[in-house]
């Protein structure tokens, strides 16, 4: 909906209502603070008062108003409950966020970099063995894939276990 356009323009905008004044058809007040909408008017009235809120929408540009009726409809409920601090409260609290998942998140990509050097650490244990070493799998056979394990059947059927495999538990 276009906010210059008001929704019921029989009824005065909740700026003019909240004043007890006439509304005009270009009331400043109206695309910004409708008739069913009146305590927006009054939250904002009472903590920055009627003409402070249209000085400030003069020196704003037509095209941001609406942004700036928000952002004085958000301080001013916040000012309500709490006087003295006002939205920074919440700003401080949202920061505090910011800082504990930042910690959060160094902390878990320390943790996936110690995971990577493990990982590493194993498969050069596991490449330096010449049993596991692909040059030992038995022609034919694939490192990956045909349902089985190359380190188990390389195990069973290799000259250097012996009867590794006849003497396997059974369980």
């Amino acid at each position: 909906m276009d906010s210059s356009v008001r929704a019921r323009p029989d009824l005065p905008c909740a700026g003019c209502r909240t004043l007890h004044r006439k509304c005009s058809h270009n009331c400043m007040l109206a695309p910004y603070f409708p008739s069913d909408e009146p305590e927006k008017f009054a939250s904002v009235h009472k903590v920055f008062g009627a003409s402070n809120v249209i000085k400030l929408l003069l020196m704003v540009e037509e095209g941001r108003r609406e942004d700036a009726v928000k952002s004085m409809v958000y301080e001013a409920h916040a000012r309500l409950r709490d006087p003295v601090y006002g939205c920074t409260t919440a700003i401080s609290y949202l920061q505090k966020c910011v800082e504990d998942l930042k910690g959060q998140l160094k902390t878990t990509r320390q943790q996936v970099l110690e995971s990577q050097e493990q990982r590493d650490r194993l498969l050069r244990i596991l490449m330096d063995d010449p049993y596991l070493k692909p040059t030992y799998l038995p022609a034919g056979t694939t490192v990956c894939g045909g349902g089985s394990s190359f380190m188990f059947d390389n195990m069973m059927h290799d000259d250097h276990f012996g009867s590794f495999a006849d003497n396997w538990p059974m369980i």
